[in-house]
């Protein structure tokens, strides 16, 4: 037997790994699957080359709890240690490993942002353990196998083991603290989280299952009821991983079915079926590996964030991927894989990092090329799934330079027709009609088809399209396109009356005198509160409405653009503005400045007022009430 002291030179190393990634600390088990996975592949590749004279077989990992004994053990069959590489392996590099860690970031606190703690690897055993076992044998001929002992003291000892076959067993004496780490519940829940994508199968206990060679066996009683014995059963290991993950193969290998099931492995709970998925595959100029999935979008930003894991090798590290990548796309769901991620880095660092950036700049193109597709292989199955994706889509187009550039090709805009445009073609169907007298390009638009409702017949009855654009973040698309498009400006339907909207050269002529409108205007603001509306007297149709309540666009949409991130600083706190637009060729504008009776003038105004915010939804509460009331006094 050999004892010995690890060379030590971060004082008191084992309480620092236990305390530093407390928070952490289930991810040991992660971290000593990983090795045995490791041991496992390193044994297949030099079979495969023929340097390793054994039979590879059907290895496994083998996880077991002995909740008595207070101890956990990992198997596994792969290759094996001598006593010499315990020494070198474990004393030395592994240590050493793990001491540069946490040198270099043992102040920088749980919220330093580092994504992964790889490169930790075995000694992370004893955050959980007081003590450790590793008990090995190589698959090299004439070996001994060996046991290796170490209580979180520099101490250790080693000394031969009587262990017979290839491979190596774990043992971890679990520490008080830690004994949730020895419940069966507790193992298989982190088990499924990091590993259960493992490339080794990894068995958890045993399971029974229906004996598949058995078939029960109908029989007639003495009295001819038919009895069906009882179907056979056997016991075998619980597999608890799936070691060929569909993201493993290549597309040419998988169906419609296959990437529905592994949603469904992904997202047990999640019972709605994705619209479509993305098969990421590139082994040049960095591997990644990857399904994205679109699904059934909401219109909250926030609430579908961290569904896209993050793996290593097969090996979970987080499902938080920001800097990964591209913020649009964390609203998505599936898997990435790649070992060229820098795991042990600050976000910061790994923004910066040029392979990350490439596997950015990769997934958004995939994306965009694959949205593409669908909407040129099948244009009508697209339109109907627009108002699922949208989101995803416009907030790309904002975020991302490069996606808004391919983006033409596919971002649709829907009118309140039910027709879906490309923007070209949307374009060219209304440049002739709506364009105004200064050349502009004016695209109208409606948010809500209910309380828009007159102004879009409004613009429809002069032959001009409205889109419907209703998603959270339209204000600030609007923005960009119109900063990016030459020539072209936004404005939904209710921010002015509609000949203001899109000018044209024939300005209507007023039937009222310049001394009737400033009378009026007058009138009007006697009996209308300025701090709610700001009168403006327009000719228009006799037959158009005599009040039209219209919110700028300018002041509406940069409080828009301050609620969801953005717009003009201040602009959120701006009380609601409305303009007040009375139709000087209106007959009953007419009548309110010809009345000689101060009551009846009163009550027209005040009938018509409400009405037109009856049009915009803004008559609430008790003023609703006294409108519904005088209005049933006016039918007497």
């Amino acid at each position: 037997m050999t004892k010995g002291n690890i060379n030590v030179s971060v004082e008191n190393i084992f309480p620092l790994i236990k305390k530093f990634l407390y928070s952490d600390h289930e991810i040991f088990l992660r971290e000593l699957i990983s090795n045995a996975t490791d041991a496992t592949l390193k044994l297949k590749h030099l079979t495969n080359i023929g340097e390793a004279k054994v039979e590879y077989g059907n290895p496994k990992i083998e996880v077991k709890i002995d909740k008595k004994g207070k101890k956990l053990h990992i198997i596994d069959q792969g290759i094996g240690m001598t006593a010499e590489e315990v020494e070198k392996y474990i004393n030395q590099i592994a240590f050493s490993g793990a001491e540069e860690f946490l040198d270099k970031y043992k102040d920088a606190g749980k919220d330093s942002g580092i994504i992964g703690h790889f490169g930790l690897g075995f000694y992370s055993a004893f955050m959980v353990a007081e003590k450790v076992e590793i008990i090995t044998k190589s698959y090299l001929e004439d070996t001994e196998a060996a046991r290796w002992t170490c209580d979180g003291s520099p101490e250790f000892t080693l000394e031969p083991a009587d262990k017979t076959e290839r491979g190596t067993e774990i043992i971890l004496h679990i520490a008080d603290d830690s004994t949730e780490f020895l419940e069966e519940s507790r193992i298989r829940e982190l088990l499924t989280k990091y590993n259960k994508f493992m490339p080794i199968p990894i068995k958890f206990g045993t399971k029974e299952i229906n004996d598949p060679d058995h078939k029960p066996e109908t029989k007639k009683d003495k009295d001819g009821k038919e009895t069906k014995e009882p179907q056979k059963k056997i016991t075998v290991d619980n597999i608890i991983n799936n070691p060929n993950p569909a993201w493993t193969k290549q597309p040419t290998e998988l169906e419609d079915k296959d990437y529905s099931d592994f949603y469904r492995e992904l997202y047990p709970m999640q019972f709605e079926e994705p619209l479509f998925h993305i098969h990421l595959n590139v082994d040049y100029p960095f591997n990644l590996t990857g399904i994205l999935y679109f699904p059934k979008m909401t219109a909250d930003l926030n609430i579908q964030k961290d569904k896209i894991q993050l793996y290593q090798n097969q090996v979970f590290v987080t499902d938080n991927v920001e800097g990964i990548v591209p913020e649009f796309l964390t609203m998505l769901r599936g898997v990435i894989d790649s070992p060229d991620i820098p795991l042990n880095v600050s976000r910061s660092y790994l923004q910066a990092d040029g392979n990350v950036k490439k596997i950015s700049s990769y997934i958004t193109r995939k994306v965009a090329d694959k949205l593409k597709s669908l909407f040129n292989d099948n244009r009508e199955d697209f339109e109907k799934k627009w108002n699922d994706i949208k989101i995803v889509i416009e907030y790309g187009m904002l975020s991302e330079d490069k996606f808004f550039e391919k983006a033409d090709a596919f971002a649709l805009y829907p009118t309140v027709d039910g027709k879906y445009y490309t923007y070209q073609e949307l374009f060219d169907k209304i440049k002739d009609n709506q364009t105004d007298k200064d050349g502009k390009l004016v695209i109208l638009y409606a948010s809500d088809e209910d309380s828009q409702h007159s102004y879009i017949e409004a613009a429809k009855d002069k032959a001009y399209e409205v889109l419907l654009l209703d998603s959270p973040i339209v204000s600030h698309l609007m923005q960009k396109m119109e900063s990016t498009k030459e020539n072209i400006t936004f404005a939904r339907v209710d921010a002015d009356h509609i000949d203001n909207l899109i000018k044209k050269d024939d300005t209507k002529i007023s039937k009222l005198s310049e001394e009737q409108q400033t009378e009026l205007e007058t009138i009007l603001k006697e009996a209308i509160p300025s701090e709610k509306f700001m009168v403006q007297l327009e000719a228009m149709d006799s037959d158009a409405s005599p009040f039209i309540i219209t919110q700028p666009e300018f002041m509406r949409r940069m409080k828009e653009m301050q609620a969801t991130g953005g717009g003009m600083f201040g602009m959120g706190n701006m009380p609601e503005m409305y303009n007040l637009v009375v139709n000087t060729n209106s007959d009953l504008v007419g009548e309110i400045l010809s009345t000689k009776t101060k009551k009846k003038q009163e009550r027209l105004i005040s009938q018509s007022l409400d009405l037109a915010r009856l049009s915009q939804g803004l008559l609430k509460g008790k003023e609703l009430s006294e409108f519904v009331k005088r209005s049933y006094e006016l039918l007497k």
